[in-house]
């Protein structure tokens, strides 16, 4: 087929080269961003499907949400950039705008804060559901399955017809994954629960679960809260990645929304999407001390040597990640704060960041330190073990995950999810019974 684009009357013309049979396709316009070619009729009037493994050029719904421009490096939530947010905001106005669309003013935020803080606690029974687990349990099987296991417990919020149902889900997703990822985290260490604190902001909140003990007080530090809020809101969302299409699929059969998270909450654990900033901390060990970083370097420059540089570069972001930047700055704050200055892993990570901003090879490729580089450095400086990493990716991104799912619900275009295929076994053949079977 050959193709040919109108940009006046805004559609898409295919050719037919076997039959000389034509087809036109309308053409979307974004807001901003590339146009899209509606193909929903194709099948219908051609006999054909499209081919695109792991949809990179697919469009699979419409959103208004949140925007990527890989190759200027953007990245705007409901319009506004991330550098901004991260700089003024914190991680309970971000939410609010992610799930409403606008900034809220200073009575929406306090109402929604409070609104918030008060689904925090879990049911009783939930945090008894812990003890089926083993205690070396990885915290992310401890997510799914709890995450999974509250629609048993709520069923006044199960309805996704209802806009109050959702709602009242919404909030408690939002609230009660920092208890339920807290909690993973002293279960597998054997300390109590520290239940959550009312007068205690979002970030400051978590810390505290993760942290306090009973046999003393535990102050939060503000500098390390204001890092937590900055890693929430960098991570809250991204547009239609693995798993945020993941909890919009499960979501287009009318699952319930907390079946929804706990799918999203699977596919986010998957090294090639959640693991990045542990794979980052295990690369660091790999390498092990600064005098060896030119020996992997060179590996990594070797295209025929499988090392392979973690935390540099971007799938989506071809120039640079904009999370990078506000990340950096996070992470020399967090290390100033908690005095480190002898630590061999970040003493390797910081020389190696030098290296991969000043080295020709690197400047050229583009491949500079991205988010997950300086998130993976931040966790182990506040002493955050690599199996709670993407435990906090979850925490941040539960937000986005939400938004997503009530846009998807509200949208009356929306189907559930059918992807088709290339199909390449046997055509049909006859069945040989097995006594002729050689």
């Amino acid at each position: 087929m050959n193709d040919n684009s109108d940009a006046n009357t805004q559609t898409f013309t295919l050719m037919d080269n076997a039959s000389g049979d034509q087809y036109v396709l309308p053409v979307l316009e974004s807001s901003v961003g590339p146009r899209v070619i509606d193909v929903r009729k194709l099948y219908a009037d051609t006999g054909c499907f499209t081919y695109d493994p792991g949809y990179t050029s697919t469009g699979s719904c419409e959103s208004r949400i949140t925007y990527i421009d890989g190759e200027e490096g953007v990245l705007l939530y409901r319009g506004y950039p991330i550098q901004d947010l991260a700089e003024h905001s914190d991680f309970a106005e971000v939410c609010y705008l992610l799930l409403y669309g606008d900034l809220p003013t200073s009575d929406q935020k306090a109402v929604f804060e409070h609104d918030v803080t008060y689904h925090t606690m879990l049911h009783e029974q939930v945090n008894m559901f812990f003890r089926g687990f083993r205690r070396d349990s990885h915290p992310m099987a401890i997510m799914c399955g709890v995450v999974g296991a509250l629609s048993a417990f709520y069923h006044d919020s199960l309805d996704i017809s209802d806009p109050r149902h959702r709602m009242i889900a919404s909030f408690r997703m939002i609230a009660k994954i920092p208890t339920i990822a807290a909690q993973a985290y002293k279960y597998s260490i054997g300390q109590p629960f520290i239940p959550p604190q009312n007068n205690l902001s979002y970030s400051e909140n978590f810390l505290h679960m993760m942290f306090a003990t009973p046999a003393e007080d535990y102050a939060v530090s503000p500098i390390l809260a204001k890092a937590m809020d900055r890693i929430l809101i960098l991570h809250a969302d991204h547009e239609q990645n693995a798993s945020t299409s993941t909890v919009r699929l499960a979501g287009s059969s009318g699952a319930n929304p907390f079946a929804c998270i706990a799918a999203g909450i699977a596919s986010l654990w998957g090294p090639a999407h959640g693991g990045a900033n542990e794979a980052v901390l295990n690369m660091l060990e790999k390498i092990g001390d600064v005098s060896k970083i030119d020996e992997y370097v060179k590996k990594a420059k070797d295209k025929d040597d499988p090392f392979r540089l973690m935390g540099f570069g971007h799938r989506v972001y071809k120039n640079f990640d904009p999370r990078a930047h506000v990340m950096r700055q996070t992470c020399h704050e967090v290390l100033d704060e908690l005095g480190i200055t002898d630590e061999p892993l970040l003493d390797l990570a910081i020389e190696l960041e030098r290296i991969a901003l000043e080295d020709e090879y690197f400047v050229e490729k583009k491949l500079y330190p991205n988010v997950d580089f300086y998130s993976g450095i931040i966790f182990k400086a506040m002493g955050i073990p690599t199996s709670m990493f993407t435990v906090l990716f979850a925490v941040a991104r539960t937000v986005g995950w939400i938004a997503q799912w009530n846009e998807m619900v509200e949208d009356p275009s929306q189907r559930i999810g059918r992807p088709r295929q290339l199909y390449l076994g046997e055509p049909e053949r006859d069945y040989v019974m097995m006594s002729e079977r050689k």
